[in-house]
């Protein structure tokens, strides 16, 4: 990274770690991986809502980025994934730190969310 490159650049430290979490499977395929190695198979059926392509897409995703290892067993064939040092570091920190504020705030911002959404009925009608 560029030192004397302000740090919201759209090319800087921000945006390179928010493009690391921007889409929506990774974060939840990261935390998954926490517990330890696991086969895409496993995942697919423990990540409720993810399809089969976009698992495949997001574990592709996830080690071009260095965040994950794919490990395969020659002997059967298999493979699996893990976090690699650079994915648990991610995992352990400020992903494990969003999902407890996540947590602490759910209910204020579904509420937000709530308000919004029936404050723009009535902003359609007052005009």
């Amino acid at each position: 990274m560029n030192d004397h490159c302000p740090p919201f650049a759209a090319d800087c430290a921000v945006r390179l770690a928010a493009d690391l979490i921007a889409h929506t499977w990774d974060p939840v395929v990261l935390m998954a991986l926490r517990t330890g190695r696991r086969r895409r198979i496993d995942l697919l059926s423990d990540i409720a809502g993810v399809s089969d392509k976009v698992l495949t897409q997001t574990l592709h995703r996830l080690h071009a980025n260095g965040l994950v290892v794919r490990i395969t067993t020659p002997a059967d064939r298999s493979v699996a994934y893990e976090l690699s040092e650079l994915g648990g570091s991610l995992a352990d920190g400020p992903l494990a730190a969003l999902g407890q504020w996540a947590i602490d705030h759910a209910d204020q911002v579904l509420a937000a969310q709530e308000h919004h959404s029936a404050g723009s009925g009535n902003r359609a009608a007052v005009r």
